[in-house]
């Protein structure tokens, strides 16, 4: 797996990788060239002019080869333009191939470094969290080797009973033929029925073995659902809003995907223990454990029911650092993941997104808007990414303003950018005789009309995601808005300086901010003194803005102070000689 794909497959290029690739490098030129660009020694290359251009030569070559094999693949669909790729390198780095050096070894050094924090964040987290995942892992690996030891014994069984039927019935037609074997009759009843007492035992311990197994399971299944799977869509909830947290998904589908099929192989094996109880007039067939099967479909119910997220934020490509701002009639993305990765639920699953269901707030709330997907955007989930993942995105969403607007039993005091909204993907799987609705939530939405509207949204974004920590979200949110606490405000602040200019805010910086928004004692910010009344918020974003287009550069580096009081500046400016 090339670097590319992997920071594809763990969902990192976003933050500062997506802001270096809009300022340094085409995006979609790195991404269709991921193979020959990492096979190339670009730190070397943007040392040595000669070097620089024999790389610079070989990229043009491989555009030249992928756009011959195009041309004999004779695709209905049109794949990259690899003759645009090659014009764009031409125009810009003909004459100036040790420039093309330095912007990619700069770009694939800092893919390096995002991996790298990626998965000491993931790998290197606190103790605790280490320790827990490798007690699941531990649980996990003993729940698969003992579904192992048990279909041996369910087989053993098979056989003993075979062997049993087949002498009871060869023995008897002996008898029937030669009445001289009547007197060793009792020796071979007595011999069979040893053996039925023996398979008997052996039956209540493999059914034994198989309640340890759930027993463990049940633990487990507690753990991913109402433990780790909560946890990870936290992790979600701050990344969206800039946390440089880790989101990737691969232990809980691996996790997921283990125990579903240790729970899938355990009813399998009760239907043959079943079967075999019925096809050898075994004398416990009637008194079957149903319950134990009860006990592991409800188990796999659990899971299942769990097992879809969205994996993927709405998100519009005009915003792509700031999620769940939508906009009527602008399209936008999000995509959907099964955690349960098993061949069984490969295209199984048809899910549609559904806005706004089951809110209360639209038919509570006066005043309240409706949205409408303005097609249908049901897609079938299947394993069509490089990470293998049981995945569908929704790339061509667009929402409509309802125009009947049913009157609630309340009026509404909520602006359009304190209005949220969700969007929920459902599906229905029938699997193992069984019917599973399953669904999963994005996290709220605002939906805007203008894009004036989009700082005042991206405050409430932040606002609702730091206080709204647990499903079901609360809609009403701005109703009443909760206050922050300063720590809860700096830490997000922070970020969005991290996610513009790739550097947080320092102590210094924090402080003067602190000065000049929190009034109260207690370190407590209200929503109308951040957002509404005083618009602090207006201030800050307008700060951030400037930095994105204009001193990206200078703020990474360090060169900006930032935030300084006029006391401060007044004592700097004493303490340096110079005219200014």
């Amino acid at each position: 797996m090339t670097q590319w794909e992997e920071l594809l497959r763990r969902n990192l290029i976003q933050g500062r990788l997506s802001q270096l690739y809009e300022r340094k490098f085409p995006r979609h030129i790195r991404h269709s060239l991921c193979l020959c660009l990492e096979s190339q020694d670009w730190d070397l290359a943007a040392l040595d002019e000669n070097k620089a251009r024999a790389c610079f030569h070989a990229l043009l070559m491989y555009l030249d080869e992928q756009w011959n094999h195009s041309l004999q693949d004779n695709n209905f669909f049109p794949g990259p333009d690899f003759l645009g790729m090659k014009d764009y390198l031409v125009k810009h780095f003909q004459d100036e191939p040790l420039n093309l050096a330095v912007i990619l070894s700069e770009c694939l050094q800092e893919e390096k470094k995002v991996l790298a924090s990626a998965s000491e964040k993931q790998g290197c987290g606190s103790p605790a969290v280490q320790q827990k995942w490798k007690e699941l892992d531990r649980g996990v690996n003993e729940l698969k080797r003992q579904t192992l030891e048990v279909k041996k014994e369910v087989k053993s069984l098979e056989l003993l009973n075979e062997n049993l039927d087949y002498v009871q019935k060869t023995w008897q037609n002996k008898v029937e033929q030669d009445s001289g074997l009547a007197q060793s009759n009792a020796a071979v009843k007595e011999g069979c029925l040893k053996q039925a007492n023996f398979i008997m035992q052996t039956k209540e311990m493999v059914l034994q073995q198989i309640v340890d197994i759930l027993n463990q399971a049940e633990q487990i299944v507690a753990a991913l659902t109402d433990v780790e799977l909560p946890e990870w869509k936290r992790r979600q909830q701050l990344a969206c809003i800039g946390g440089p947290v880790d989101t990737s998904l691969d232990h809980l589908e691996e996790w997921f995907t283990a125990v579903a099929d240790v729970l899938i192989q355990v009813n399998q094996e009760l239907q043959k223990l079943q079967d075999q109880s019925k096809k050898y007039n075994s004398p416990d067939a009637s008194s079957f454990p149903r319950e134990t099967e009860n006990f592991t479909l409800s188990l796999l119910t659990k899971l299942l029911a769990n097992a879809l997220v969205v994996d993927k934020q709405p998100i519009m490509s005009s915003l792509p650092q700031r999620p769940q701002i939508l906009k009527t009639g602008v399209r936008f993305t999000a995509a959907v993941r099964f955690l349960t990765n098993l061949p069984e639920f490969k295209c199984q699953l048809k899910v549609k997104p559904v806005f706004d269901k089951d809110v209360e707030e639209t038919t509570t709330v006066n005043g309240y808007r409706h949205f409408d997907f303005t097609s249908d955007n049901s897609k079938v989930l299947d394993v069509d990414r490089p990470d293998g993942g049981l995945v569908a995105e929704f790339a061509h969403m667009t929402l409509k303003e309802s125009k009947a607007r049913p009157k609630g039993s309340c009026e509404s005091h909520l602006g359009v950018t304190e209005e949220l909204h969700i969007i929920k993907f459902v599906t229905e799987l029938q699997f193992a005789g069984l019917s599973y609705n399953i669904e999963a939530s994005s996290l709220p939405v605002i939906v805007i009309s203008s894009t004036s509207q989009i700082p005042s949204a991206w405050a409430s974004v932040m606002w609702c995601n730091m206080l709204s920590t647990s499903e079901p979200r609360n809609l009403s949110l701005f109703v009443d808005p909760p206050p922050l606490t300063w720590q809860q405000l700096s830490q997000v602040l922070s970020w969005q300086f991290l996610s513009v200019g790739q550097r947080g805010l320092d102590e210094d910086q924090l402080s003067m901010l602190r000065d000049k928004i929190v009034d109260n004692p207690d370190g407590i910010i209200h929503w109308n003194k951040f957002s509404k009344n005083e618009s602090v918020w207006i201030w800050i974003d307008g700060i951030l803005d400037l930095i994105k287009r204009h001193l990206v550069d200078l703020w990474q580096d360090g060169y900006i102070m930032g935030f300084v009081s006029r006391e401060t500046t007044r004592d700097l400016l004493k303490e340096k000689l110079g005219p200014f």
